[in-house]
């Protein structure tokens, strides 16, 4: 069955009547650009300063995009989703982690989650940054093919042993795991690490999952080499399929340093090259399984319609639909009322080390065409389904 994104009573039924009003209020507030840069700048000074601002931030943007503190907290959210057919994906989101028993700690974080993950059938996923298990300077530096000295190549090793102890202990218990996608001038190292473990990992099934940013010119190019490759050597593919999050950042670097930007020259075209990744996979499904990350209406409905016309059955386990715990529940919700596999993204972790993620979720809300303007049409019009508007 086709979902109805319009439907805001399936969309919203696990929120409140306060929970409503704060989600409009917030989103009040990031469809106003000059307030979110003055927000976030002062945000930031006031972390950096150690002002008791927690406990603000915890009651309204934190709350509204995070699970939670810890897994313990996130329980009752992930539970409550469930009883409505959504799935969730647990996601430790402390950033900007740069020594070696933090990164064991990710590491250990990550392997406690796939135990969770084994136990609870609302959890199919687990997930980890490639930089929460390495310094980002190093990854950069084997992308680059720069001569690594004596000492980093034992660090390098370190990073290695790490992926693959979380990817042993995915495979042993069965338990899909996704790794997500960086900055393009650190991601060739992190690729070549995840097609070694796809090699060992994904011989009956995609358990080893690589990310891939579409907003990326070269994506198309790099997904079907690694199919050939797939192919000649006899493994699955995991393939989480998203637009991408450090727009900015990498056209930026590109001015910079004078060469061409990764990133698509417009909309229009990431648009064509993330259908054109979904078009290709699930022409080979024999080999792929697709995990969809889009807030993409359009996107969203092709690959419904591609699996309709295939035959493909709509809770297929080579098949998700995934958005951030916080947006588009309207695509979510709707997708799970007509029988998809369908998750949220539930980040979570200590309110001050989760700050870089909400920060860059108010700035990707801002610059994201139309995200904004569709979350309050739809949370507007459930307020007046429910008689709650002004």
């Amino acid at each position: 069955m086709r979902p109805n994104f319009e439907n805001t009573a399936i969309a919203f039924e696990l929120k409140s009547d306060s929970q409503l009003e704060r989600a409009y209020f917030l989103f009040k507030m990031i469809s106003i650009e000059p307030l979110v840069k003055i927000g976030t700048a002062l945000t930031n000074v006031a972390i950096k300063a150690h002002l008791p601002v927690e406990g603000l931030i915890r009651t309204t943007v934190f709350d509204h995009f995070c699970g939670g503190v810890n897994e313990k907290d996130c329980l009752p959210i992930i539970d409550n989703m469930y009883g409505n057919g959504v799935c969730s994906v647990l996601d430790y989101s402390a950033e900007g982690k740069s020594v070696d028993n933090q990164f064991d700690f990710a590491m250990e974080k990550t392997l406690e989650i796939l135990d969770f993950v084994k136990e609870k059938d609302a959890l199919p996923f687990a997930v980890f940054k490639p930089t929460g298990f390495g310094r980002f300077k190093l990854f950069e530096k084997v992308t680059a093919g720069t001569k690594l000295t004596e000492k980093e190549q034992a660090e390098w090793g370190r990073i290695v042993n790490r992926f693959e102890k979380v990817c042993q202990k995915a495979h042993n218990l069965d338990v899909s795991l996704l790794i997500d996608a960086e900055e393009s001038w650190m991601q060739d190292a992190a690729d070549d690490l995840v097609l070694d473990m796809m090699r060992k990992y994904n011989k009956e099934k995609a358990v080893v999952f690589n990310t891939f940013q579409m907003y990326r010119w070269d994506r198309m190019g790099y997904i079907i080499k690694l199919h050939e490759v797939a192919k000649e050597e006899g493994f699955k593919i995991g393939a989480k399929v998203v637009r991408g999050a450090y727009m900015e950042k990498e056209n930026d670097r590109a001015d910079d340093k004078g060469y061409e930007s990764p990133i698509c020259k417009s909309k229009r075209l990431t648009d064509e090259n993330f259908d054109a990744a979904i078009d290709y996979m699930m022409e080979h499904l024999e080999y792929f399984s697709i995990f969809a990350g889009t807030h993409n209406e359009q996107s969203t409905l092709k690959l419904v319609d591609l699996m309709e016309e295939r035959k493909v059955p709509e809770n297929d386990a080579r098949i998700w639909f995934g958005q951030l715990f916080g947006m588009s529940d309207h695509i979510t919700y709707n997708l799970a009322a007509s029988g998809y596999n369908s998750v949220k993204y539930i980040p979570y972790g200590p309110v001050r080390d989760v700050m870089p993620y909400l920060i860059r979720r108010a700035e990707e809300n801002t610059s994201v065409a139309g995200q904004t303007s569709r979350e309050l049409t739809l949370i507007t019009k459930e307020r007046k389904r429910r008689k709650m508007e002004d």
